[in-house]
């Protein structure tokens, strides 16, 4: 039998058909994965209805995150230590769904580095979003992050590719910075128990994909050309410069995912495309590495896209900041962690409260300080996690009129 419930009481956010984004406080009701109706009449039923007092909340579409990494934190929690796969993502599932985080592309980086970001470990990865679809709350999608130089990877990632395995696709380009860190003897040994593996073979293993330099463009051309075919949305990684920029476009390659210059974030948009920042950005007041200001960019209107990046809570917590800073309204700002990010993913059945939509609805406190508590999440019309219990209710409905 499929789930009634009925949301009362609290304001909700919906787009009108130019895509402005605005305040409600009709009702909504929810049918199965699915909203019945934003605001207006009833929907036709029968049975046990539950009833929801959202009265002082605001109601919200889930999060939709585009790049998070978080994940490896629950695999690898210490640079010596390991835990079963299983037992990492079903926690990280309880993470996402706490933090308002319904849909969730996971970071999976694939480099010639191996060890935490190794062929096994991507395998176990896939195997494990695979597994726990049927149980896990949030919808678990894959970011492949291929680093250029992993020649040894790249069938493995043609193949995924092709196996219909990958929603988003990253161009990675960490070599020269790995290389030029390493000459730390501390970053080396950092590095090196990632990977999994002694100093001298994480050495030999950098060199070694540092010689194969004169393969990464035909490389990132099949894999590009992979990717188009399949419809699958891509981004270029830290880009530096316009050339940077202008020769990922040629490939089709529109989104710039974390641009480290204004250069780059200029070209990004001249160029009319997608740009990605991080939410812990936001909150720390800055990037934590010397890289641009994703609230400065917002401000101007040169960043389309939130991700949580590390930090889960970040994408929750990041939109409120920008509204408490005067940087742009929630209403706004929630478009950067919701409805912009699911667009570029090709995913619209999600991102917006609309009747037809998926159902993944957030009711969040505003409190005195203009921060979030997080009330309750539904995913896919499932109520997954409520703070306040009291608010649920039952009742029993004869059948309403349409």
């Amino acid at each position: 039998m499929e789930t009634h419930i009925a949301l009362q009481g609290g304001k909700y956010l919906q787009q009108d058909q130019n895509g402005h984004p605005g305040w409600s406080e009709d009702s909504l009701y929810l049918q199965g994965l699915h909203i019945a109706s934003a605001g207006g009449s009833h929907f036709q039923h029968n049975g046990k209805q539950q009833f929801f007092d959202a009265t002082g909340l605001l109601i919200l579409p889930g999060l939709v995150d585009i790049h998070g990494d978080a994940f490896e934190r629950q695999l690898q929690p210490r640079p010596a230590t390991s835990f079963a796969y299983d037992i990492a993502f079903a926690d990280t599932d309880r993470q996402l769904i706490s933090n308002g985080i319904t849909t969730a592309c996971h970071g999976l980086t694939f480099s010639w580095e191996g060890g935490l970001r190794g062929r096994e470990a991507a395998l176990a990865t896939l195997e494990q979003v695979a597994a726990q679809k049927s149980r896990v709350h949030a919808d678990h999608l894959i970011h492949l992050r291929f680093e250029n130089h992993h020649m040894d990877g790249l069938h493995d990632a043609l193949n995924w590719i092709e196996s219909g395995l990958i929603a988003f696709f990253a161009f990675n380009e960490h070599l020269p910075s790995i290389l030029k860190k390493s000459a730390s003897p501390e970053k080396l040994v950092a590095y090196a128990e990632r990977a999994r593996c002694d100093v001298a073979g994480f050495l030999e293993r950098l060199h070694k994909a540092q010689s194969r330099s004169p393969k990464v463009a035909q490389a990132i051309s099949q894999l590009a050309a992979a990717c188009r075919q399949r419809g699958i949305a891509m981004a270029s990684h830290d880009d530096e410069t316009r050339m940077d920029r202008e020769r990922f476009q040629e490939l089709g390659v529109d989104v710039s995912e974390f641009p480290k210059t204004e250069e780059a974030l200029q070209a990004a948009k001249a160029l009319g495309n997608h740009v990605v920042m991080g939410a812990p950005n936001v909150l720390l007041g800055g990037s934590h590495c010397g890289g641009l200001s994703a609230s400065d960019a917002v401000r101007r209107g040169l960043c389309d896209t939130l991700a949580s990046d590390y930090y889960y809570p970040a994408l929750l917590h990041a939109p409120f900041h920008l509204e408490q800073e005067d940087v742009c309204s929630l209403a706004r700002a929630w478009q950067l962690v919701s409805l912009n990010p699911a667009r570029v993913l090709g995913l619209h059945d999600r991102g917006n409260i609309a009747a037809g939509q998926r159902a993944d609805i957030l009711m969040i406190e505003k409190q005195a300080d203009g921060s979030p508590r997080l009330i309750a999440t539904i995913a896919a019309g499932k109520l997954v996690f409520c703070a306040e219990p009291q608010r649920l209710q039952y009742q029993q409905t004869l059948e309403l009129a349409a």
